[in-house]
């Protein structure tokens, strides 16, 4: 009966470091993690929830790719590149070892493929040719992406490479990653990108299969990137979303192989047990009414950009309280999308957030007879 007892009670802690079940949070207890480092952050306000040794300097493997997508992709939204884009491998990004597509010197495809092939594939020859692409050597975009972590205001992040094989002088944190990643959320690309689970290149003779198991075995997540080298052991930066909450973890150093996903599901586990996301009005949502002056109609509808709201502790959602601010009156024309005030979001006397109130629909200005028509209306009753 002992032994039956003990075997049972096994099965659970193993259930338990892998993710499924954690019991560590109703006991308030301190997770404890087999990660060097690790980090869980708030995407909305880049509040941090749980970390261990979050600045300590790393190797980051290939989780250095999501910067390589954060550059890209800040190409591509600047219209510095193209989706459509061909990039043909050079001689250089076919010589790279490791994770790769095996790209021939002069092979083609387009960005889009050579993006899916770092974000699904974690290609080291797609990131050379990428940057190649967008920057004309390799050595020119990992400037780039230094000059981005600067701008970020990362302390202890420098890149050597845009792959993340081991090299001097190539290091980021669990808490730099986590501060890359929720820029990252800042382009839809990027979580597209890294959402794949499979993909087919070169008319199917090639499958790419993602590399973050979290996808499927963990509802709500849909980015980002794994990493492995005997030197940075394993590593993931990821992001999970439920109920309007969404979480950035970042574990790196980790021993155990597939222990990674098991830190990282154990540290949501945590997240998503203790906070919530409480919502004060939803996006598109009308908070209010502007006069048009000029316009072809008097009026538009003050609609929030996106839903109004705050990351709290379970329990503890009291003292909240909304402040309106709009323009009483504004001058055709009107854009559809135009900021016409913002909603703000306190809790007691602090401020929590706020968000953009938009135009619902555009407005044009009115011609020279129809506003003479108006004045008259307005003075004389007819």
């Amino acid at each position: 009966m002992r032994k039956c007892f003990a075997i049972v009670l096994t099965m659970l802690l193993v259930l338990g470091n892998i993710g499924f079940a954690s019991v560590q949070p109703a006991l308030g207890v301190e997770i404890q993690t087999e990660a060097a480092s690790a980090i869980l952050m708030d995407a909305a306000s880049g509040e941090i929830f749980y970390e261990k040794e979050s600045h300590k300097e790393l190797p980051p493997a290939s989780v250095t790719k999501i910067m390589t997508l954060l550059i890209a992709a800040d190409a591509v939204a600047s219209g510095k590149v193209k989706l459509t884009d061909k990039v043909t491998a050079s001689e250089n990004a076919s010589k790279l070892g490791g994770s790769q597509i095996y790209l021939e010197p002069g092979e083609t495809f387009t960005l889009e493929q050579m993006l899916i092939a770092i974000a699904v594939g974690s290609a080291n020859d797609g990131c050379v040719a990428v940057a190649e692409h967008i920057n004309g050597t390799h050595e020119a975009f990992v400037e780039e992406m230094n000059r981005k972590a600067q701008e970020l205001g990362l302390k202890n992040t420098h890149f050597a490479n845009a792959y993340g094989l081991p090299a001097e002088g190539h290091y980021t944190s669990a808490y730099d990653l986590a501060m890359i990643s929720k820029e990252a959320l800042n382009y839809p690309l990027i979580r597209k990108l890294t959402s794949i689970k499979e993909y087919d290149l070169r008319d199917g003779k090639f499958k790419l299969w993602n590399t973050n198991k979290l996808l499927w075995w963990y509802p709500g997540a849909d980015g980002f990137k794994t990493g492995w080298t005997n030197e940075a052991k394993y590593c993931l930066a990821s992001t999970v979303e439920r109920n309007g909450l969404r979480l950035i973890c970042v574990v790196m150093g980790v021993p155990q192989v597939r222990g990674h996903f098991a830190e990282s599901m154990k540290i949501f586990n945590y997240g998503f047990a203790k906070y919530e996301f409480k919502q004060f009005a939803p996006a598109n949502e009308k908070q209010g009414v502007v006069t048009v002056r000029k316009g072809v109609e008097d009026q538009v509808i003050a609609n929030t950009e996106k839903p109004l709201g705050a990351t709290v502790e379970k329990g503890k959602d009291k003292n909240f309280w909304v402040e309106t601010k709009l323009n009483p009156e504004i001058n055709a024309p009107i854009q559809k999308g135009q900021i016409l005030g913002e909603v703000l979001l306190f809790r007691n006397d602090q401020l929590q957030t706020s968000v953009n109130l938009i135009a619902d629909h555009a407005v044009a200005k009115a011609g020279l007879v129809d506003q003479l028509e108006r004045t008259f209306k307005g003075v004389f009753g007819y």
